[in-house]
């Protein structure tokens, strides 16, 4: 890249030496973009990126023209790369890095290139005057990188960069200065439908108030299509109404927050923001959906997707986009305590059953880890692990812990993930029951019970619905059409099936009626 710009100085006699800066060069440059090697696409345009940093005499109209015609080359492959990151069955540590780091310096470094140029806004010179012009433009495409940020942050669950919403702010402030923050305009080249600098803010404040740090990445993806989705419902004003949900402010280095109750002062950049009609629109579609209905034709995912696929997504907007956002169901305690860790399906129910030595990295024994327990309630617990375990600590992990000093083993699901930086990471832990046996499973058809091979599964006894259980077995195991059986003190007792809870990388969360034994 160097040799490269070195060779191509002096073109044109622009104010700059750089080549970005000709107009002619840059036509030729975006069209040497390979459009068959996504990661050499990718690789050159960010480069292009990181040069123009490094250049402060660049005329600010001429750099947007730079940067806008090589954020409209990147986004297929973007969207190509996205996809591996999002859909790959099995990506390791080291790749899922790649990519994500890929993607995180892409849109960190095309916002700070948006905000060079906007700092031209008040100048009264031609370059000032060309910025002005093409200000809507230049404010959607900043906010839309800024949430670009956000959300690849959010997929490495990070915690909410203060500064970050600042930037966002300072955007739409220029916007609405101008008097341009809700000018229609198409955001892309190539990318259908309009948008507008305030449009973008308020996705970006739905993505924030939806609270993802349960979902997985895949889930927020298609979490965030789905704001785009139902925009037009929500309510985004610089006054506080009756019913106004979340506020932030424009000046303030702070993301949204819920309105408890009002700020303690107000100030001309406080905005408020509520679901309005889009919660009922929400609603209707996961109704919908959940009743066997196709997914609408005008549903842009950017993918095919079965209904199924959406309905995590759904049911989360639906409660956290909602008038009354879910409020925490038991009082949070705060401890520091040692417990033990296992995970997966095989080895919980070895914890469960007594046959671990309780050591960590105990010859012959399963991964055993160590954690910090920093809080508890009656529903979960929250720990912090100073380590990052291997590539299993994920949200939806199946895990057993045992408190230092303690005999029982808690049986539950990592429903929160937070990277604390190189210190380690935060998980949110949901206890699946109080009292949970490991059971084989078995088809209750098997002519003779005893030859049958026998599934390894988890009874929930507690937490359950009146006359059902909840059984937590390998993935892809469960039936509709399929009896199943268990033996307990003796007896058989069948197991009627009723409906599948969520499924995991490595098992299934499935709820049974059990019948009369046999």
């Amino acid at each position: 890249m160097l040799e490269r710009l070195l060779s191509l100085r002096r073109i044109g006699g622009t104010k700059t030496d750089h080549p970005l800066a000709d107009s002619r060069e840059l036509r030729r440059i975006i069209g040497d973009i390979p459009a068959d090697n996504t990661f050499k696409a990718i690789d050159e345009i960010i480069g292009w990126l990181e040069s123009l940093q490094g250049t402060r005499d660049f005329p600010e109209d001429r750099l947007y023209e730079a940067l806008s015609r090589l954020d409209d080359a990147a986004q297929p492959h973007l969207r190509r790369q996205a996809r591996d990151y999002l859909h790959a069955p099995r990506l390791s540590r080291a790749e899922e890095k790649r990519l994500w780091t890929i993607h995180h310096g892409f849109w960190s470094l095309l916002a700070s290139g948006y905000e060079r140029c906007l700092q031209a806004l008040g100048q009264k010179t031609r370059v000032g005057e060309q910025i002005r012009q093409v200000l809507p433009a230049l404010t959607a495409r900043l906010i839309s990188a800024l949430a670009g940020v956000l959300k690849w942050e959010q997929f490495h669950y990070g915690p909410a960069a203060g500064g970050l919403w600042q930037r966002l702010g300072a955007a739409l402030l220029a916007a609405e200065g101008a008097g341009v923050a809700g000018r229609s305009l198409q955001l892309r080249e190539g990318v259908s439908g309009v948008s507008s600098p305030q449009q973008e803010f308020v996705k970006a404040v739905a993505f924030q108030a939806a609270s993802m740090g349960s979902l997985l990445p895949l889930e927020i993806e298609l979490a965030e299509r789905l704001i785009a989705h139902f925009l037009p419902g929500f309510v985004f004003s610089a006054t506080a109404q009756a019913d106004s949900v979340y506020w932030v402010d424009l000046a303030q280095p702070a993301p949204p927050m819920r309105l408890a109750r009002m700020p303690s002062c107000a100030t001309p950049t406080q905005r408020f923001f509520k679901p309005g009609t889009a919660h009922a629109a929400i609603e209707k579609l996961l109704h919908d959906l959940e009743l066997g209905h196709d997914v609408p034709g005008d549903l842009a995912l950017g993918g095919q997707y079965h209904a199924r696929a959406l309905l995590p997504a759904l049911r989360h907007l639906a409660a956290y986009l909602a008038p009354v956002p879910p409020q925490r169901r038991h009082d949070r305690h705060n401890v520091k305590q040692r417990a033990l860790v296992v995970h997966g399906l095989n080895d919980v129910r070895l914890a469960l059953a007594g046959k671990l030595a309780g050591q960590p990295g105990q010859a012959g024994e399963p991964p055993v880890e160590s954690w910090i327990v920093e809080n508890v309630s009656r529903g979960g617990f929250g720990a912090l692990v100073n380590n990052i375990p291997g590539e299993w600590l994920r949200i939806g992990a199946l895990l057993a812990l045992q408190p230092e000093g303690g005999a029982t083993w808690l049986v539950g699901i990592v429903r929160r993930y937070q990277r604390m930086g190189d210190a380690g990471v935060q998980v949110g832990v949901e206890l699946l029951a109080l009292q949970v046996t490991p059971i084989e499973l078995k088809t209750r058809a098997a002519s003779t019970y005893a030859a049958a091979a026998g599934m390894p599964a988890l009874l929930l006894r507690d937490g359950n619905a009146p006359g059902e259980v909840r059984i937590v077995m390998p993935f892809a195991s469960f039936s509709l059409r399929e009896t199943l059986e268990y033996e307990q003190d003796g007896r058989r007792i069948p197991l009627s099936p009723v409906a599948i809870g969520e499924q995991a990388a490595d098992y299934e969360l499935a709820r049974f009626r059990p019948l009369a034994p046999a």
